[in-house]
């Protein structure tokens, strides 16, 4: 590992990073803003859901058992995978209020721990969970879109031709405006969401008061008797009822945003009584009207509220879009601080919410994705066979690393977390199962995808740890060193010198190299150590650490959390805190820049060591993501061998 990440130092103080308490009055307005942000996904999931489930592909006869029986699925869907697993039970698992699969990594993390191979498999799975999450951004955008914009179709024919141009634009439109920010638009999210979730509450509940017998779903025995009867059709269909849960991580990984209390509010309060409603709705019209499954969500208006519904769903679908971009690039800030990731350009755009940024490689990454997604696969239910196999993984890694948190961290004894565990893993197996069976059908799109992601962090990080072990096997002693500093001091000018290290203990290479060339050294010396600790914030006394150790020779630990942005001037204003007062225009800031030589008898094979030379070559400078400006940098270049 890297000593950037090894590295722990001294604990930090929870009681002082823990979230402070809600109160009562301010609690309606949180559940309001994580409308907006938290249920997007899983609330447009009506859109598609029902449809999807007795469309060509699924196999599936429509009459009144398959419908009960769709209707029981997806009741219990929500009540045991979102409701108990994710709002009572994986909720909790959270690093000092931040939730998400790359906190839940950090927690299973062995840190200062001996490495076992066990450890670093659930590591790895970690990883590849998260990497599946791109995945799941890229589809989102495109299946959502184009459920809401089909609904013109429904009005009339002359839209048919039209409905994949306006999903484009939309889309388009979408990821070009993500550089604005959310600022000012993510204002009005959480208002639109509420009418969103109204208004489909009403429309199901009027469909309820014709055929209130579809009530009677909520019986399992209803489920249990569809798989008898349908059989491998019926266990098939399970990869399209996926789709009603497929924001679950959403709501685990937007902890740190709102909290738990309002997260859990918002879901039990009004969302799920609505998504229940909606559902419910679409079910008793297929039982009135089983012509109407071409589109039984729009089919739930009248015909005079089509357009206004049409404009609201696609209001709705952007807001769900937006929420899932947000989410890859939060994923990516912490892939990078993590060290899984290559340094790469953020920028916040907002000053007053840190958690609001845009990467740009990202976002057009994943714009040029969603765009190819929807043109290959022009309907929404052609799409649908892409969606889910990732995030269903993903639920499935999160039910094992979620376990070796309640009993190595919240210390619950090995039975009961056994039971629980295999409770949650079978739902989450078929679910998966079911969904695998749609790789060819398109399922292929996002496990390509995070096959391709996980080989690019695993392989920068195993390659910046070689790095690091072969600067610590050349290192000279900063004891010897400043012996012989003594002992033959070299010229040393008026100025600041920081030297940008990862090592802890050894010499900065750069600082030899400067020495070896140009005989002279800066009046004051700071050999710089930036850490990024497991927790997502570090108590403030502790961001800083500053070690003198004679001849103007000083050693800078400045730590922050793999949630926080950290740049040059924030240090230095740390460091005056702390009396070491220094001033940017007097300072030269000196790193060795690694040319990497793959070699194939070293740690990496070969064709990885060329993949981490070609992720070292195109990597954001260091010096660039910490915003030290360019005249002020000086980089040494070193060869190193992976």
């Amino acid at each position: 590992m890297p000593e950037d990440f090894q590295q722990k130092l001294e604990p930090v103080a929870p009681e002082v990073l823990e979230p402070e308490p809600i109160e009562p009055q301010q609690l309606a307005g949180i559940s309001l803003a994580a409308l907006g942000v938290v249920f997007g996904d899983i609330g447009t999931s009506p859109l598609y859901a029902v449809k999807i489930c007795f469309a060509t592909q699924s196999g599936l006869t429509l009459h009144a058992a398959s419908i009960f029986g769709v209707v029981s699925l997806i009741f219990w869907s929500l009540i045991l995978v979102i409701s108990i697993k994710y709002l009572i039970y994986v909720i909790n698992a959270d690093n000092h209020g931040e939730g998400g699969i790359m906190v839940l990594m950090s927690l299973v993390h062995p840190g200062g721990r001996v490495s076992t191979p066990g450890r670093w498999t659930l590591v790895a799975m970690g990883l590849f969970g998260a990497a599946l999450l791109y995945g799941d951004g890229v589809i989102t955008p495109a299946i959502s879109v184009l459920s809401a914009v089909e609904g013109l179709s429904l009005a009339t024919d002359l839209f048919i031709p039209y409905i994949l141009p306006i999903t484009v634009v939309i889309i388009l439109l979408l990821f070009i405006f993500q550089r604005q920010g959310t600022a000012v638009v993510g204002l009005v999210f959480g208002p639109v969401m509420l009418v969103w979730f109204m208004t489909i509450a009403i429309l199901g509940f009027i469909a309820l008061l014709r055929r209130p017998d579809i009530l009677m779903a909520v019986n399992p025995a209803f489920a249990v008797h569809f798989f008898q009867a349908n059989g491998w059709a019926g266990f098939m269909v399970l990869g399209f009822v996926f789709l009603v849960v497929t924001g679950g991580e959403a709501l685990y990984a937007d902890v740190g945003h709102f909290g738990k209390l309002p997260i859990r509010a918002a879901w039990f309060g009004l969302v799920l009584p609505c998504l229940l409603l909606n559902y419910f709705g679409q079910g008793a019209l297929l039982l009135e009207n089983p012509q109407d499954i071409r589109n039984p969500f729009y089919l739930l208006a009248p015909s005079w509220g089509l357009y206004p519904l049409v404009v609201l769903a696609t209001m709705a679908t952007v807001i769900a879009s937006q929420a899932v971009i947000s989410g890859a690039f939060s994923l990516t800030r912490q892939a990078v601080q993590l060290g899984f990731c290559p340094f790469m350009k953020i920028i916040h755009t907002s000053e007053a919410k840190i958690g609001q940024i845009y990467i740009g490689v990202v976002n057009w990454t994943m714009m040029i994705g969603t765009m190819a997604l929807a043109l290959g696969f022009k309907h929404s239910s052609n799409l649908a066979s892409a969606y889910g196999v990732a995030v269903s993984t993903t639920m499935l890694i999160t039910t094992i690393l979620i376990g070796v948190v309640a009993h190595e961290l919240w210390g619950w004894p090995k039975p009961l977390v056994a039971l629980i565990t295999a409770l949650f893993l079978i739902p989450d197996l078929c679910f998966c199962a079911a969904n695998m069976f749609k790789i060819l059908e398109g399922g292929w799109f996002p496990l390509t995808l995070a096959v391709l992601i996980f080989i690019l962090m695993s392989t920068w990080r195993e390659g910046k740890d070689l790095v690091s072990a072969d600067y610590i096997a050349s290192q000279v002693s900063v004891a010897n060193f400043l012996k012989e500093f003594k002992r033959n001091p070299p010229l040393r000018v008026p100025g600041i010198a920081v030297f940008l290290t990862g090592n802890l203990e050894g010499v900065p290479p750069a600082l030899l190299y400067q020495l070896a060339h140009n005989k002279v050294l800066h009046d004051k010396v700071l050999f710089l150590t930036i850490i990024t600790e497991n927790e997502p914030r570090v108590w403030l006394r502790k961001q800083v650490e500053i070690k003198d150790l004679g001849q103007n020779f000083f050693r800078v630990i400045a730590r922050h959390g793999f949630m926080e942005p950290l740049n040059m001037n924030q240090i230095f204003r740390r460091l005056k805190s702390q009396g070491l007062e220094l001033d940017m225009k007097e300072t030269s800031f000196f790193l060795a820049r690694e040319n990497v030589v793959p070699v194939k008898e070293l740690g990496l094979p070969l064709w990885r060591a060329k993949i981490f030379d070609f992720l070292t070559r195109n990597a954001m400078p260091l010096t660039s993501y910490l915003e030290i400006p360019y005249d002020r940098v000086i980089e040494l270049g070193v060869f190193v061998k992976v």
